[in-house]
């Protein structure tokens, strides 16, 4: 299977043009962009159906091979639904903040301003951890010398392994 050196030129055009538009600070351009990346989406999940073949209807005389995969247009469907959806609800913010603010860029907030100017170190979070910070004892989970356990072990379970059922 080969696959058409146009379809992945205007899919690589396509991306490259949609994430330029998402890292803009104008919402319409964002919008712009994320309808780019569906359509160049669209195109990569055609492309990797092969070429056109066939309906995918059954017929005796039919070779199976010539026939057409129909899941990349089914996803296709489901991307140019989803895509819709997602300009649908971006057009309403839009129209939100345009009604609100009669801006279409987003704004710096402040306090992000404050944050990011911060430096990454902290006193606290930062200082070294001793390796034992509890203020109880810690004692091993098993016992230390394994010539110790059988000495230790309890007349009940010295039978149960010597021929009880276990």
């Amino acid at each position: 299977m080969s696959i058409n050196l146009t379809l992945l030129i205007v899919m690589g055009v396509l991306y490259a043009c949609g994430i330029y538009l998402i890292l803009e600070r104008s919402l319409t351009r964002v919008l712009l962009g994320l309808m780019l990346l569906a359509n160049a989406t669209n195109i990569l999940i055609l492309s990797t159906g092969g070429y056109a073949g066939l309906a995918p209807l059954f017929s005796k005389e039919t070779n199976p091979e010539t026939y057409n995969d129909p899941l990349p247009q089914a996803l296709i469907l489901t991307s140019i639904v989803i895509s819709f959806a997602v300009t649908a609800f971006m057009l309403g913010i839009i129209y939100r903040t345009w009604v609100l603010a009669r801006q279409d860029e987003i704004q710096d907030d402040l306090e992000d301003v404050r944050v990011a100017k911060t430096p990454s170190f902290d006193a606290e979070d930062d200082a070294i951890v001793p390796l034992e910070t509890s203020e109880f004892a810690v004692t091993p989970a098993g016992p230390a010398n394994p010539e110790k356990q059988d000495a230790t072990e309890t007349p009940n379970t010295a039978t149960t392994q010597e021929g009880g059922s276990a």
